[in-house]
């Protein structure tokens, strides 16, 4: 099937910005309404600079801790009022979708009208098709809600039926599925909008999971989409030249947490790969994040493309070429200074 030409229109200069859930959340998993609309504005100011210096923007969201906070009132409520409906997690992705959206599209139309963008900025509800007979679904692997001891969180499981785990010393989580995305349905309507040059927010939470039927209809399933790997679907859809994400942490290290620690700079695709095999990006972590950008980069079409990996406060400096971590083709060119 030859290209949607919206997507070829829409291809010169884009960049996909993968923005994760506990990034609104600077306060912790207490943060009020207003003090997530703050993170935003401070999130939104980097972005509004890439599309001032000619980026066509995608941005991605994680909701990680929001739809472990929707899910959980849900089942509270389920005791005090059982006659309201249950959400089911996919019920809870398109939830979180909107008000991540509109916290997201609020605060950067903001600042796009001071660099000249005005507020052509748009939020779209995103389904992703995922494959039913994924492994996944027999496997819960992805962590979602607040944090808890081990005592709260085993109380919690056998209260709820939940799947828990510890999640990288920060606490006890509760772990839902997490199948890989095979398609974005509303990818040619991004490409649509980014062609009459909006800044546009899709793909929120991974995408909203559905699996689709013989007769073409969709049916929302029990789980949550990395949002990475959906950021780099959208990418290698859309032909982005760059696919960015944020994380915790400035930079990418091997031997993280230990008197060798050392921040990488560059990483080629080969050198990604051996490191994952070493356990040097644990699954819980870096992982996903790396084997995302790896996924984007063998499907790029150029050897141009590039993937940065750095925290939201470094972003702006890191696409100036100071700080953050790019990961490359074997292939890339390396510019004079080295790095990328």
């Amino acid at each position: 099937m030859p290209p949607n030409p919206e997507i070829r229109n829409a291809s010169a200069g884009v960049t996909v910005v993968a923005i994760g859930g506990n990034a609104l959340l600077r306060g912790g998993p207490t943060a009020t309404i207003a003090e997530q609309f703050e993170a935003a504005r401070t999130l939104a100011r980097p972005l509004a600079e890439l599309v001032a210096a000619g980026h066509r923007l995608v941005v991605t969201h994680g909701n990680g801790p929001q739809v472990g906070f929707i899910k959980r009132r849900s089942d509270l409520m389920a005791d005090l009022a059982p006659e309201l409906p249950s959400l089911d997690l996919d019920m809870c992705v398109a939830d979180s979708q909107g008000s991540i959206g509109y916290i997201l599209a609020s605060t950067l139309a903001g600042h796009l009208k001071t660099v000249g963008h005005g507020d052509r900025v748009a939020a779209l509800v995103t389904h992703t098709v995922v494959d039913p007979a994924d492994p996944a679904f027999a496997h819960p692997t992805k962590p979602i809600g607040s944090f808890y001891d081990e005592e709260t969180a085993g109380k919690l499981a056998a209260r709820h039926g939940w799947h828990v785990t510890e999640d990288s010393g920060r606490g006890w989580r509760r772990i839902v599925p997490s199948p890989a995305p095979r398609r974005v349905v509303e990818q040619d309507a991004v490409a649509g909008l980014l062609a009459q040059g909006y800044v546009v927010i899709a793909g929120g939470g991974g995408g909203i999971p559905v699996v689709e039927s013989p007769d073409g209809t969709y049916k929302g399933v029990e789980a949550v989409i990395d949002k990475d790997a959906t950021s780099a679907l959208l990418a290698t859809v859309l032909g982005a030249g760059l696919l960015a994400v944020t994380t915790g942490v400035e930079q990418i290290a091997v031997d993280h947490g230990r008197p060798t620690q050392r921040p990488l700079a560059r990483l080629t695709c080969s050198e990604a790969r051996r490191h994952l095999a070493d356990g040097q990006f644990p699954a819980g972590s870096m992982g996903p994040k790396v084997e995302a950008a790896l996924a984007y980069l063998d499907a790029a079409t150029t050897r141009d493309a590039r993937v940065l990996v750095t925290s939201p406060a470094a972003l702006a400096g890191a696409m100036r070429g100071s700080g953050g971590t790019w990961l490359v083709r074997d292939d890339a060119p390396v510019p004079p200074d080295g790095t990328r």
